[in-house]
């Protein structure tokens, strides 16, 4: 497991254990790594509540209720899916704050408008709102593409609970 990953990890669960805050994911282009790395550190059952893999788009809507409307005008991979996630996590997990990821992690499948290494991130929290981040991470492969969009989905659930 990538170090790097896994120290801030045990650094997004402590703050998470200070603010007694419990964290919930919903995962797509990453398929459970977030819930991996944060597993990997003892003790993250104090906070971790649960993951949700919804790889495909009917996952998406059964499990975390996306519209199926909103997944065929904007795509899978967009900004009010990631959002969409994001909530649906929140609202079906006994959870204070969610982060959601849905991308195109390659190396195919990727075309001019949403090329391989485009991920979206948003991250909520009950009663305070939302975050969300588009990375353009280029194409630089399937494994490093899914490591970054770990870092940084980690990074925005810090950002909201701090802010």
């Amino acid at each position: 497991m990538n170090a790097a990953l896994v120290q801030s990890a045990a650094r997004l669960i402590d703050l998470l254990r200070e603010r007694k805050l419990r964290l919930a994911t919903a995962e797509s282009c990453t398929g459970g790594l977030i819930a991996a790395v944060l597993t990997e550190v003892a003790g993250a059952s104090d906070v971790f509540e649960r993951g949700f893999v919804t790889y495909s788009n009917r996952a998406k809507s059964d499990v975390l209720g996306v519209p199926e409307a909103v997944i065929a005008r904007h795509g899978a991979v967009s900004e009010p899916v990631a959002a969409l996630m994001a909530e649906g996590a929140l609202s079906r997990a006994p959870a204070d704050v969610a982060v959601a990821v849905t991308g195109i992690a390659g190396p195919g499948g990727g075309g001019a408008d949403k090329p391989v290494g485009l991920v979206h991130v948003a991250a909520a929290r009950k009663g305070v709102g939302s975050r969300y981040k588009q990375c353009r991470f280029g194409d630089i492969g399937r494994e490093t593409i899914r490591l970054k969009t770990v870092a940084e989905a980690l990074a925005l659930v810090e950002e909201l609970v701090t802010s």
